[in-house]
């Protein structure tokens, strides 16, 4: 059992000013792995107060000592991917190989892509030719409350540390409770780079607790959130009273429109996207639009990878995936199944239950839907599981309609070799982010949504500009 139970305070560990312990469990056994503290008002004020304080000398800082640090940061970072990926697997249960590749590989990728933007951002600069004496200044929106999601941890909390150090933000992360333990380990990184004090806290606890306290805390000036809609929606009215800035990523049900032109390997992409890190992905494809010629043969396809797909303990080495995070997930996941089938759509592969040999763990059967409409609750509801709903479409104005109908607007994904066709997808998809013909979106490209799934950005530029405030002066004098 591993115990963790201090908080990351003006550069020291410091005990919580209560005993509140609460047990992670690990979802691949049902078993506690590591017993936690969680904070209380006093260490929520306690970690605002250093943020607040560190905030004057940390935003004076040249930028280039701020970059300089997180590139520091990088260093020690890569010699810890190991104990990240181990964590992340345990605590969350995503596969080892993919923790360690994907997981614990997002965070490089970010911080690196900070830092390349970092260097090419204009902190200060003239209004334009017609202003000579106007002067734009971007400055840190000052602390910065970051609440962090289970499904991703470093993905998430590197998009968020990486663009508000970098900006001047002094912060307070509050991981999630059921994944705490990869932040643990981040705080040491940070504590190890020579971060000053204040200038970025931890203090673990649940939404309810130190997520409510920080998000209606007087002396936070901005609260990045990453979770699901309903949490990200407590937050805004939380928030309201001190007009903070709040930055919302938040839930998905992403269309991957596969048109009959598309590649060959379309279908078995979209099933394999669908099911990675166990289908708790807020951009994962869960609606599959399939046009009529080619949707018999896609069902038939995308039934055979489905049951193709195995399922494993996160300890074990391999191309499988893992258990859903907890119980509560589990079960959610099991009553929308059967929702699925309740309301009429055909089960085509996987199912309620268990996959068969795994008696204990959150393990879920990876499952496919076909026949259904864009009206029924497993085409409208975030799952955040392994099912994927299959709706066929005749003409590409359907499509359009069909994707778009829903509260969601996170990332839709394109199928077709037709350019000028995908190209209008593009435009008319209602969503932060569309991806075409199972290309990712590159190096620095800004990740959010639009509608139910938040506002903001992460990433690149955009990541750094959420971080800043304009200041516009004006009878700027010669030096």
């Amino acid at each position: 059992m591993i115990e963790r139970r201090n908080f990351y305070i003006d550069g020291m560990w410091v005990a919580p000013s209560e005993a509140n312990d609460f047990h992670v469990i690990n979802p691949s056994n049902e078993e506690p792995c590591a017993t936690i503290s969680l904070g209380s008002q006093a260490d929520t004020d306690a970690a605002v107060a250093a943020a607040k304080a560190a905030l004057p000398g940390w935003m004076a800082t040249p930028v280039s000592d701020r970059i300089a640090l997180v590139e520091k940061l990088i260093d020690i970072y890569q010699s810890r991917t190991e104990d990240l990926a181990q964590a992340m697997s345990l605590e969350m249960g995503a596969p080892i190989d993919m923790a360690r590749t994907q997981q614990a590989g997002a965070g490089t990728w970010h911080l690196k892509n900070f830092i390349r933007a970092a260097k090419e951002f204009e902190f200060e600069r003239p209004l334009g030719n017609h202003a000579p004496n106007d002067r734009i200044i971007y400055e840190a929106v000052g602390v910065a409350a970051l609440i962090t999601p289970w499904n991703w941890p470093m993905n998430q909390i590197t998009l968020k540390v990486g663009a508000a150090a970098i900006s001047g933000c002094t912060m307070v992360l509050k991981p999630s409770e059921q994944s705490p333990l990869n932040a643990m380990i981040f705080a040491e990184m940070m504590d190890e780079a020579g971060f000053p004090p204040g200038v970025f806290n931890l203090v673990n606890g649940d939404g309810a607790g130190v997520g409510s306290q920080l998000s209606a805390h007087p002396d936070v000036d901005m609260v990045s959130f990453t979770g699901s809609t309903r949490a990200g929606t407590a937050i805004s009215k939380n928030a309201a009273d001190t007009l903070k800035k709040v930055h919302l990523e938040l839930g998905g049900k992403g269309a991957n429109v596969v048109f009959a032109d598309a590649d060959e390997k379309a279908i078995k992409r979209g099933v394999l996207h669908m099911m990675n890190n166990t289908g708790q992905s807020c951009n994962a494809p869960s609606r599959m639009l399939v046009q009529r010629p080619v949707y018999d043969q896609a069902v038939e396809t995308a039934a055979e990878v489905a049951n193709k797909v195995t399922v494993g303990s996160a300890a074990e080495e391999g191309r499988h995936i893992g258990p859903v995070v907890n119980e509560v997930q589990w079960n959610k996941i099991q009553d929308l199944i059967q929702k699925g089938i309740d309301e009429g759509a055909r089960l085509v592969a996987g199912g309620t239950g268990r996959p068969e040999g795994l008696n204990k763990g959150y393990y879920v059967r990876p499952t496919v839907f076909a026949d259904a409409n864009n009206q029924m609750t497993i085409a409208r509801e975030e799952i955040f599981g392994p099912v994927l709903t299959m709706i066929p479409f005749e003409t590409e104005e359907e499509a359009i309609e069909i994707a778009n109908d829903t509260p969601y607007g996170l990332t839709n994904y394109v199928q077709t070799q037709d350019g000028s066709r995908a190209n209008r997808m593009a435009r008319a998809l209602r969503s932060g982010m569309v991806e075409m013909n199972g290309q990712s979106r590159s190096a620095g490209s800004p990740f959010g949504g639009m509608k139910q799934s938040g506002n903001g950005r992460e990433g690149g530029v955009w990541g750094l500009e959420d971080f800043l405030e304009v200041k516009a002066v004006g009878g700027w004098a010669a030096e």
